[in-house]
């Protein structure tokens, strides 16, 4: 296959969700409608394909991804990334050498296309799944249509090359979050979340979008290189290391502006509080959001801005504090929690926590490996939350896990692709999860090393730790929930009814798949170096491909012990009837208390941003209708009033009276013309 032809048909992966998109609104309410899952099955089924064969002809020939745009038919690029310019959105100045120029530029290196596989890959099969899930909905047609324009997004997102492209799609994630969080708008409980994710999110993209524009600042004077714009982000990655040598602080400032903009939308602390909220929606598009699309938007944006934050080792490490603190946080949250939904969203937090982490160490062998866990956590953690739907779906919509039990034998399917996805979550030995949550532990230990040089090596041992620490708790909370649901005695909620059974085959088809997924992905792509050898060709994470084959055994071994000793403990306390974790919470109440009412956050922020920010809304509500509104009012009525007092006695309609007012009228123009004189 000519390598031209992928640079010529990428623009195909975003364009077949959007027409799907387009297809299902206009047609779906009238004439496909309960069909109308059909245009979004293709179009991210056909977006699948493409990737993957752009993904296996990048990986077989990572320095041939595609021909430059002026290159003709089988000419060689020169590095691993090229881009072409599909449409020339905006032009300020002369056309041969503008001022300001945004094309629609789609970027193709090893880490999109990467990327591009997990969200259309994941993304269809949870599509798949939707059918059977959302079958009796009302607004089946507008989930699909939303659905498919989410999925668009995403892919634009990742395949866009300028900081303003970015953004734009940065956005119409949030937008797309936001409708489908809020799909059944119907329930104040799904509105509410849905706003609130909104707000949330708003809060770190005022950062990003700060970021983007100190970007703009700092390097618009310099003339780009050829085929290369201002907004590029080549452009930035070519003289970033002279600016940072120039100014270091202006670096750290764009770093740490670019990284609020993942706080948001990777829900780190402190703006983690939106992400279990969004559990409000119907469980597809929790997995949709936790797993193939939205909160893996702020890893990707880090890891393709490595250059930047390469350059600033205390942006680095900000980025690490945060994804550790934030790992072992949601982590102990989730320890507590009895909705299934909400336990894996604080594990989504967590896991989060973990790809931070990583990209903070300061590596490009760190960075990969935090991708590496962005793609192997797509599919486990796709599985569970569908597994999660799927009990949903048996259990009459209860969620609770203190309300059912003992399901293994009704649901068998469910409850063993559930068991694989919990055990690639813990880091069980030899699954998915292991092997990339292995790499980032290995990352962080090599930062902690005094011989690398760095200043915060005592900072990174903290949070090697803290990784390990998590990594328990992972192990322990994730099959706490797995007994508490699949274990024991049977118990059903009386709203289970003739529906206690297990799910359709085209909800537990995908279920099958992403557990084949959770057992082979991290198998095939880590131990044989694949990964690293493909990103490794990605601008920013190059000369570093060798470095996949130190393995730290003595880590991998703690690891796996600590995953192990986890699940048992798991398994002691809630795998059979134990006392245990009633006299634990009763011994300690005050622990399980602030545990249970997630370190009470929202409390927090309500005391300290929503209720000040409604008294000030009230405030100026006040002053707006008083004072603003008072002073129109006022020059209003005051020619009102001299209107009514002076003018309206005189209009009487009696003619006798008219005649009598112009005469006086005009004797006083006479009288005064004559003064004048």
């Amino acid at each position: 296959m000519p390598e031209n032809w992928l640079i010529e048909t990428v623009w195909l992966i975003p364009a077949l969700p959007l027409a799907a998109a387009i297809a299902t609104t206009v047609l779906g309410p009238r004439m496909l409608r309960k069909q109308s899952h059909w245009p979004c099955v293709a179009g991210s089924v056909s977006a699948a394909l493409l990737s993957l064969i752009l993904l296996f002809t990048v990986m077989a020939r990572p320095q041939v991804i595609s021909p430059s745009e002026s290159a003709g038919p089988g000419a060689e690029p020169a590095s691993s990334e090229r881009s072409t310019v599909v449409y020339h959105w905006i032009t300020v100045g002369k056309p041969e050498n503008p001022d300001f120029d945004v094309p629609v530029t789609l970027r193709v290196d090893p880490l999109t296309a990467l990327m591009l596989v997990m969200v259309t890959g994941v993304g269809s099969l949870i599509v798949i799944y939707s059918i059977g899930y959302m079958h009796h909905d009302p607004g089946y047609w507008r989930f699909f249509a939303k659905v498919a324009l989410f999925l668009f997004s995403m892919t634009m997102l990742v395949l866009a090359s300028n900081f303003l492209l970015i953004y734009v799609f940065w956005e119409a994630v949030g937008l797309c979050s936001y409708l489908l969080i809020g799909f059944w708008y119907q329930r104040p409980s799904a509105a509410a979340a849905a706003k609130k994710a909104f707000l949330v999110n708003r809060i770190g993209d005022v950062g990003f979008a700060l970021g983007i524009l100190l970007v703009w600042v700092t390097f618009r004077g310099i003339e780009p290189a050829p085929g290369v714009t201002r907004l590029d982000y080549q452009h930035a990655f070519d003289h970033a290391a002279q600016i940072a040598q120039d100014s270091p602080g202006v670096i750290l400032a764009i770093c740490l502006l670019l990284f609020c903009g993942a706080v948001g939308k990777s829900a780190q602390f402190p703006l983690h509080v939106w992400l279990p909220d969004a559990m409000e929606g119907p469980t597809p598009v929790s997995a949709l959001i936790h797993a193939a699309t939205m909160v893996t938007a702020g890893v990707y944006m880090v890891a393709r801005f490595t250059p930047l934050f390469a350059l600033s080792p205390l942006a680095q490490l900000i980025v690490a504090v945060i994804g550790g603190f934030t790992a072992l946080m949601a982590a102990l949250i989730a320890l507590t929690q009895n909705d299934l939904k909400r336990i894996l969203a604080y594990s989504t937090v967590s896991q989060l926590g973990y790809m931070f982490l990583g990209l903070g160490c300061g590596t490009p062998v760190a960075v990969i490996a935090a991708i590496f866990h962005v793609f192997t956590h797509a599919f486990f953690k796709a599985l569970l939350f569908l597994g999660a739907g799927s009990v949903m779906h048996a259990m009459g919509d209860v969620i609770d896990i203190r309300r059912f039990s003992g399901l293994r034998h009704r649901l068998p399917i469910t409850c063993w692709t559930f068991a694989l996805g919990a055990a690639s979550l813990a880091g069980f030995p030899l699954l998915s999860g292991f092997w990339s949550k292995d790499e980032i532990l290995a990352a962080t230990s090599a930062a902690a090393q005094p011989a690398n040089g760095s200043p915060y090596h005592i900072v990174y041992a903290i949070l090697l730790g803290l990784g390990f620490l998590t990594a328990f708790l992972t192990a322990f909370y994730t099959f706490r929930a797995f007994f508490k649901t699949f274990w024991g005695n049977e118990v059903l909620p009386p709203e289970a009814g003739e529906h206690a059974h297990e799910s359709p085959p085209v909800m537990y088809y995908p279920l099958l798949l992403l557990a084949i997924g959770s057992i082979l992905v991290g198998g095939l792509l880590g131990p044989t170096g694949w990964i690293s050898d493909s990103l490794g060709h990605t601008p920013g994470l190059a000369s570093h491909v060798a470095e996949h084959a130190e393995h730290n055994y003595m880590l991998m071994g703690l690891a796996s012990a600590v995953a192990v000793a986890g699940i048992g403990l798991a398994w002691s306390m809630y795998g059979r009837t134990s006392p245990l974790p009633d006299r634990l919470a009763a011994r300690f109440p005050a622990a399980y208390e602030l545990s249970s009412n997630k370190f009470r956050f929202d409390e927090i922020y309500r005391a300290i941003v929503v209720r000040p920010t409604l008294i000030l809304a009230s405030i100026s509500m006040v002053a707006d209708n008083w004072l603003v509104d008072g002073l129109v009012n006022l020059v209003a009525a005051v020619p009102e009033f001299f209107a009514r007092v002076l003018l309206r006695p005189i209009q009487n309609g009696l003619v006798q009276f008219y005649a009598l007012a112009m005469l006086l009228l005009l004797d006083a123009l006479v009288l005064a013309l004559w003064l004048i004189k």
